[in-house]
């Protein structure tokens, strides 16, 4: 690693994934580019550990909302270190790891990041571990505290409890002093039992009648990641007050048609449910939501927010409340292996696929 800087003359080369279209995994190249010096209010960062998620999956088929246009480097976020700063940037940034909320771009070996943006990582914790809890531990904990607002002995249902987000989701919930129901392959009960989880297999027939014969006058809270009829049986498990949170809708990442077509009716039926004379609610988290414009007071509110949460977060990590689930490791070079496990039935480890570059 180079030493740090603060002049503005600093330069960076970077190796970067890019997508270059809807290809399979082979299909992602690998890229060397020139960074220019960090601009007025930037910081170049030296990426530690980005990872893969749902987001990139769906991306290279074309079906993530919101997506921009290929070819671009994919990586929701990533954990690194400061090692140049743009004019109006304190300097004292430079040296510290942070973590950033990227969206796209985090797939490389340096970024150029608005500062603002930046949340640094406490002392004590890697960069791996952190990495595992940005994205997923953002929404985790903000579907849980922010939207369900659940309170010890409550008792809640998440759906792929062995996934990126269900992982820390379950043990959040725990700490809150929820009992946790989680739907997952039989090959991670075991996992699932040792967080304090009583396991279901999502693909029981009779899920529903299993979920009924553990909480039989419902459940308070589901976090649903599947989205189509998964949300229906959902909004059915909940109990008289309870609420649902539906956060993706993994159920339509192999279809073929506009994915808008698949989301619409999702926000249709939840709206449709929490017109309906009862006291359920039903939301879709969005962990973009309320960032507004720009340099707009809406955007600095959605960065103090997404701040004080994230550095919440990584004070349970820190103190031992959650545990870094590291699914495997790949460099940055073996990205396309990485999103091949990501994306495959037979993978048997709980958590995070990181990327190191």
């Amino acid at each position: 690693m180079t030493e740090p800087s603060a002049t503005d003359e600093a330069t960076a080369t970077a190796t970067e994934v890019v997508l270059p279209g809807k290809v399979a995994p082979s299909g992602l190249r690998l890229v060397r580019r020139a960074l220019p010096a960090p601009a007025a209010g930037q910081a170049l960062v030296r990426v530690e550990s980005t990872a893969v998620s749902f987001a990139e999956s769906a991306m290279r088929r074309g079906r993530y909302y919101g997506q921009p246009a290929f070819p671009f480097v994919p990586g929701y976020d990533l954990v690194g270190v400061v090692e140049a700063v743009g004019p109006g940037v304190e300097p004292a940034l430079l040296g510290r790891r942070v973590a950033a909320l990227t969206k796209t771009g985090g797939w490389t070996t340096a970024a150029l990041l608005t500062a603002a943006d930046l949340v640094e990582v406490p002392d004590g914790i890697g960069p791996d571990e952190a990495e595992t809890v940005i994205v997923n531990g953002l929404t985790a904990y903000q579907m849980l505290h922010r939207d369900a607002k659940v309170r010890a002995g409550q008792t809640v249902l998440v759906t792929g409890a062995a996934g990126g987000v269900g992982s820390v989701l379950v043990q959040l919930a725990r700490e809150a002093g929820a009992r946790v129901i989680g739907t997952a392959s039989p090959r991670h009960h075991e996992a699932l039992r040792a967080l304090g989880v009583e396991p279901i297999d999502y693909r029981d027939p009779e899920l529903a009648a299993r979920v009924r014969e553990l909480a039989p006058d419902g459940v308070d809270a589901v976090f649903d990641h599947l989205g189509g009829a998964s949300v229906s049986l959902s909004y059915r498990l909940l109990n008289r007050t309870g609420t649902l949170v539906s956060y993706s809708i993994a159920a339509a990442l192999d279809g073929t048609r506009p994915i808008l077509l698949d989301f619409l009716p999702l926000l249709a039926k939840l709206t449709f449910w929490n017109h309906l004379p009862t006291h359920k609610h039903a939301s879709f988290y969005d962990i973009w939501a309320g960032a507004g414009k720009p340099d707009s007071a809406k955007r600095e509110a959605f960065r103090a927010r997404l701040r004080t949460d994230l550095t919440h977060v990584f004070g349970l990590l820190r103190d031992g409340v959650l545990t870094a689930k590291i699914a495997a490791r790949f460099p940055l070079s073996e990205a396309a292996a990485a999103m091949e496990l990501a994306e495959s039935s037979s993978r048997t480890a709980v958590g995070k696929i990181i990327l190191a570059p």
